[in-house]
């Protein structure tokens, strides 16, 4: 095996591509990325695996001969990074794997290429989707998703397919969203759904926004694969990625978003996440926030007794009766950190009930639908 490629494609993919690979892998191939030249003609493709994400760059580079090879992916990626602005060259030499780039020369032992396990097969692209308007969505979609692998379920996003719609769903049991975006499928009738999880979306999502679409490819729920997969375009290659599914049942997170308020509340964005920020400085851990809603005004309070305290006034526009309800600051502004318009739509029912966040393109505006936050109350004291 022998190629050249230009420094900077191949710094970014093997990045993308090693970025999933174990660090403490079950089996050492693991920790390794798969060097592929000349498997489609004038190209390079590199490949990680951990039995659950796989991660697949093709590039374009100049082959001598054709080959491959495993080395460590980390430390290709790291070696990479490092290169000067020239081209690299790349061969195999029985158990050792050269790479030049300019006057830097480094050796890498190889990994038993034959041990490496086979890739799953991508399903078949289901559509496409804006890959900018795709990362944003998503992004909206895990402000909700749990951190607790003991409840693995409440760490994935629900994603639901139904003809040009797709909705996102998560929830830790203390709040939800749920994001609504249009795509393009390949088929009118497509009804289906997965469940991803959310780190895994998330850094697939912000990876692959260099294209300019997105191709999703989802086997049929009945299929027993369980797989889902995405691919992108990137500087004249491809990256493909495939995860495997969470299995069980997702509560019914859409239903809790259909609660009338009795009181709505326009804030400025911005405003608001900078008060909020200021105030949450002395609320101890686990303790709320205190907003209380005027007809005019809303006024923040943390802290209490001989502990630090701070209050902090802003100008709201009400409808409805007034309201005084608290929240963890950090789950508020998680969900206020994804609203990208310039007011802010709280709709209440009681102190006791959650609240439901959007954005609204300006005061007293209908609020948006293609993203609410749903954020569970914590008890006052006193």
């Amino acid at each position: 095996m022998k190629f050249r490629v230009d420094r900077d494609p191949l710094a970014e993919s093997v990045a993308w591509a090693a970025r999933s690979l174990p660090t403490r892998p079950s089996v050492p191939v693991l920790a390794g990325l798969l060097l592929e030249a000349g498997v489609e003609g004038d190209q390079l493709r590199l490949s990680g695996f951990d039995y659950e994400t796989s991660a697949r760059a093709t590039l374009p580079a100049d082959v001598a001969d054709e080959g491959r090879a495993l080395v460590s992916g980390r430390l290709l990626a790291d070696i990479c990074r490092s290169l000067p602005a020239h081209q690299v060259e790349i061969t195999l030499d029985g158990q050792r794997v050269s790479l030049t780039c300019g006057s830097a020369r480094f050796t890498l032992q190889v990994l038993p290429v034959d041990d490496y396990p086979a890739l799953p097969v991508m399903p078949d692209t289901a559509g496409t989707v804006p890959s900018d308007i795709f990362a944003h969505a998503v992004s909206q979609a895990v402000a909700a998703a749990g951190r607790d692998d003991m409840l693995p379920l409440l760490t994935g996003v629900r994603v639901e397919i139904s003809g040009s719609q797709i909705s996102m769903m998560s929830t830790d049991r203390f709040r939800a969203s749920l994001v609504e975006l249009e795509w393009s499928p390949g088929s009118s009738d497509i009804d289906t759904h997965a469940l991803i999880p959310a780190r895994v979306l998330s850094d697939t999502a912000k990876s692959l926004t260099s294209g300019t679409r997105l191709g999703v490819a989802l086997a049929d729920p009945g299929s027993g694969d369980g797989l889902i997969g995405f691919e992108g375009e990137v500087n004249g290659g491809s990256r493909r990625t495939t995860t495997r599914l969470l299995d069980g049942e997702f509560p019914r997170v859409r239903q809790l978003f259909a609660a009338e308020p009795t009181t709505a509340v326009w804030v400025e964005t911005a405003a608001f996440v900078e008060s909020l920020r200021r105030v949450a400085l002395v609320a101890e851990r686990n303790t709320p926030i205190r907003l209380s809603f005027e007809s005019d005004h809303v006024l923040l309070e943390a802290g209490s007794g001989d502990e630090a305290q701070a209050t902090e006034s802003l100008p709201v526009r009400l409808s409805g009766e007034p309201i005084s309800i608290g929240f963890n600051p950090g789950y508020l502004l998680d969900g206020l950190g994804v609203v990208d318009a310039s007011w802010c739509h709280l709709a209440f029912t009681q102190p006791t009930r959650p609240v439901s966040i959007a954005g609204a393109p300006e005061e007293e505006a209908e609020p948006a639908l293609d993203f609410r936050y749903l954020l569970m109350p914590l008890r006052l004291q006193g």
